[in-house]
């Protein structure tokens, strides 16, 4: 659905996105990932047509994309960060969406408007003035108005910020929805716990450089040094974890409540050894299971403790 290739920008001397090449296939929800200056905005204004690429190329749809084509940017529906209430507080939610549908020449608007309206709840307010809307049914309005065209692809900037939680599920589950329903989202986002619980795929940008792009799975499974062994126990005796650091396979064990953590090397599956070293010493394991890397921590690794392997800086390229 996306592609591009060396996607660069620079302003002046400053290069805001260095080299860029991104593969997004169709019916994904795809995360871009990022610290503030990292270069998602510039990236994504390119993609939308609105900034002009230094260098680099882009294809949407596999077709190659330029200024011009309108025919391509109509298939893109864009929900912006920041919601542009000003000029249209004094319209209604549905005098709203109706002037957008007629700009995008919606077939049966008015039915299309009530249906996007009851799938987000929203439906009790259509009259209501915009000016009077909270944060959450602004971010609903605008993902309705991206909607209305019925576009094959979604562009989310920073979608749950500032919601409650309640507002964040309903969020979530609107854009699984229409994931489901065939749409290839692609979300900008800092909230990586969110990012990590809908996204199948994800890019990192550091400095203006894609530090990494992968299958979510694949990714954390990539960055984790070691597996981490949780064994829950009724407690744990003062001297185990020392007894389980002797044991040939074990990295690091400690004890954190009445959990076991032990440490493995990441090529091996070692729970079924570990269960019967504690059975052994008497100890009968609750519970035993591997904690995985979080999107958070991996985020923290990569663009903390390996830039130079992903980017190449200063040391493997």
């Amino acid at each position: 659905m996306i592609q591009t290739s060396g996607l660069t920008k620079r302003y002046g001397k400053f290069t805001a996105v260095d080299g860029v090449s991104l593969n997004i296939p169709a019916g994904q929800i795809y995360g871009f990932l990022g610290p503030n200056g990292a270069g998602k905005t510039s990236t994504i204004m390119m993609l939308l047509g609105i900034l002009k690429p230094t260098a680099g190329s882009i294809r949407l749809f596999g077709e190659e994309y330029r200024p011009g084509r309108l025919d391509l940017r109509k298939r893109i529906g864009v929900v912006p960060e920041k919601q542009p209430l000003g000029m249209w507080s004094w319209m209604t939610a549905e005098e709203y969406l109706s002037m957008f549908a007629e700009l995008f020449q919606v077939p049966s608007p008015r039915e299309r408007i009530g249906s996007l309206l009851e799938k987000v709840g929203l439906t009790d307010v259509r009259r209501k003035r915009m000016a009077e809307f909270s944060h959450g049914m602004m971010q609903k309005l605008s993902i309705i108005r991206a909607l209305l065209p019925d576009p094959d692809i979604l562009f989310l900037d920073e979608p749950i910020s500032g919601l409650d939680p309640f507002g964040v599920k309903q969020t979530r589950d609107l854009i699984l929805e229409e994931n489901r329903e065939g749409r290839t989202i692609f979300i900008s986002s800092h909230i990586l716990s969110e990012v990590e619980k809908i996204c199948h795929r994800v890019a990192i940008i550091f400095r203006g450089r894609l530090l990494a792009e992968d299958q979510m799975g694949s990714l954390l499974a990539g960055l984790s040094k070691d597996r981490e062994i949780h064994v829950d126990l009724e407690n744990v005796p003062e001297d185990l974890p020392t007894a389980v650091r002797a044991l040939s396979f074990v990295l690091e064990a400690f004890g954190r409540g009445g959990t076991l953590v032990v440490k493995v090397p990441k090529s091996g599956d070692y729970r079924r050894e570990l269960s019967q070293f504690l059975i052994a010493r008497g100890l009968v394991p609750l519970a035993i299971q591997e904690k995985s890397l979080t999107l958070e921590e991996a985020f923290v690794t990569i663009t903390q403790e390996n830039v130079e392997l992903f980017a190449g800086i200063g040391g493997r390229a």
